[in-house]
């Protein structure tokens, strides 16, 4: 029987529990070790510790402290791992903790974290996904089920001193052109929620100090936000600390790409059964800066899409260049917008994009002056025909149900 090397109480505050950290810093002792080739278990919190409820009021997602996320199970030594070798990562299951079957998806508040379109959804609001196996539906989100592809948002190794240096005085540096802009460009260390595992005293509130925020993805890996990280993938991660220092949390139910709305996938607490192995010397054999990975051969089988077009053309109508970003950020509204159609508030259809299974891509960047992306709708997650048809579109929804909002204090 494969043991479980972390295990967590979803009535325990995250806090509480010695196994689990949210920071990176190569100082945070391992939790718990293993051998190369050992199989075992991992269980999470959700990122933010059991701060979002299953309920109808969207003051949670507007209120949470985004300064303590995101918490993470590990770090997990690997005995023999080097600076230089790469660590190899099967993920061999994952799935939901029986005691939360549900899930949630939210938009942060413009002035609380923001999110991709937090221009057009300022406010907090939420939706809340129930599991039925392998399937979820919402009741905020009416007219649609799909088959979920759970998967880590967030899997890592600890940085190196000299790593984590960098982060924090390139992310300054960055922080420093605006300092004032709502959303922050970047997040700088914080020590007073910092959580260090079993780091305690003068040595934990040292290495808070300058401990990275979990928030965006570096080259050890971290939030990369990766759907396909699932069932049968495989990770190779850089190695700079001795024992690796592995890492996993902030589980999804499902996801589309791009992760949207930020608190944007189907969030869960879960388990990861993983095993290990470790290439010595593989950085420099292979040239590799960041992670690398082999996706999941278990994927949800969608075959018809609608595909929707952006390209880097603002709001207003201003031409930027070869800008996938805005590309993309048009992509979705347009698929948004197409959604009312059908009786779909623009939340709903945000919430949507966030949490079904769309698929993003980079369709073309050197036709100047337009980048353009498009959004992959799959159209038999839904229980009506949303295809276009010379009848127009029939109205599913009537408007009586919504996503819950809270608006800022």
């Amino acid at each position: 029987m494969t043991d479980t090397l972390i295990k967590v109480d979803l009535n325990q505050a995250a806090t509480d529990n010695e196994q689990v950290h949210n920071r990176w810093h190569p100082d945070i002792p391992m939790a718990c070790w293993v051998n190369p080739g050992d199989d075992f278990i991992l269980e999470t919190y959700d990122w933010t510790g059991g701060a979002i409820k299953n309920d109808d009021d969207a003051s949670d997602v507007r209120d949470v402290d985004l300064s303590t996320v995101h918490y993470l199970s590990g770090p997990v030594g690997v005995k023999g791992a080097q600076p230089g070798d790469l660590l190899i990562v099967e993920l061999l299951d994952i799935g939901a903790k029986q005691d939360m079957l549900w899930g949630f998806n939210g938009f942060f508040s413009k002035n609380n974290g923001g999110g991709f379109l937090t221009d057009h959804f300022p406010s907090a609001q939420k939706s809340i996904w129930d599991f039925e196996g392998m399937f979820t539906k919402s009741r905020h989100i009416p007219g649609v089920r799909f088959a979920g592809l759970i998967h880590p948002g967030l899997i890592g190794c600890l940085p190196d001193h000299k790593m984590l240096a960098e982060w924090n005085k390139r992310e300054q540096a960055l922080i420093d052109t605006n300092p004032t802009r709502v959303p922050p460009l970047a997040n700088p260390p914080f020590a007073s929620t910092a959580h260090m595992g079993k780091m305690k005293g003068e040595a934990r509130d040292l290495a808070a100090a300058t401990g990275a925020r979990t928030v965006p993805p570096r080259e050890h890996g971290g939030n990369c936000d990766i759907k396909d990280l699932s069932r049968g993938s495989k990770i190779f991660f850089p190695v700079y600390v001795d024992g690796a220092g592995l890492s996993v949390g902030d589980l999804h139910f499902s996801q589309g790409d791009g992760e949207i709305t930020f608190c944007g996938a189907i969030e869960m607490a879960g388990w990861v059964h993983m095993k290990v192995e470790l290439i010595k010397g593989g950085m420099a054999k292979y040239g590799i800066k960041n992670p690398i990975f082999k996706p999941s051969p278990i994927v949800p089988t969608y075959n018809n899409y609608l595909i929707f077009e952006g390209i880097s053309v603002d709001d207003d109508g201003k031409q930027h260049y070869l800008d996938v970003n805005l590309a993309y950020k048009q992509a979705c509204l347009n698929a948004i917008n197409y959604l009312t159609k059908f009786g779909y508030s623009p939340a709903q259809g945000y919430s949507l994009l966030g949490s079904a299974p769309v698929q993003g891509h980079i369709s073309g960047v050197v036709d100047i002056p337009n980048a353009c992306a498009t959004l992959w709708l799959p159209t038999d997650i839904f229980e009506f025909d949303i295809n276009p048809s010379a009848s127009g579109p029939t109205k599913f929804l009537d408007g009586s149900i919504d996503l819950p909002i809270a608006y800022d204090k």
